[in-house]
């Protein structure tokens, strides 16, 4: 079997996300709160089931990391064989892009990122969240 030749291929440098401002920052989480504490906690975190036996939703935050603002889930695991009493997952992801925009992304049942709105201004991306079924804890 004869070998491969290897190549030199040119890959240009990603670029690199502009700094998000502490205004955007505390402006964002100020509403996302709000959205979490009116409309997702009250659709979605529900008092202990009375069976046990499936991992059940007992808390949603936000976290900001870097350019990105995540909207994530705790959830509970109930089973007695389980790995540990909880677990978080991300669920919805804001990408700052600069100039009052962000990028609207959810997470594939892949582990994969998947933007779903490239652009989008700060109460667009909270309006998707909360209508639309991509978006569900």
């Amino acid at each position: 079997m004869p070998k491969r030749r290897k190549t030199w291929v040119y890959r240009p440098p990603k670029p690199k996300k502009p700094p998000v401002p502490d205004s955007v920052k505390a402006d964002l989480t100020l509403k996302a709160q709000k959205l979490i504490d009116n409309h997702l906690r009250p659709a979605h975190v529900k008092p202990l089931p009375k069976t046990t036996q499936y991992n059940y939703i007992v808390d949603l935050f936000t976290r900001w990391y870097q350019s990105y603002f995540y909207f994530c889930a705790t959830y509970g695991c109930p089973h007695p064989d389980a790995i540990s009493p909880t677990f978080e997952v991300r669920f919805a992801r804001l990408g700052y892009l600069g100039g009052g925009r962000f990028s609207l992304g959810c997470m594939r049942h892949t582990g994969q990122w998947l933007e779903i709105y490239p652009s989008l201004t700060m109460d667009e991306c909270l309006k998707s969240i909360q209508e639309e079924p991509h978006f569900l804890p």
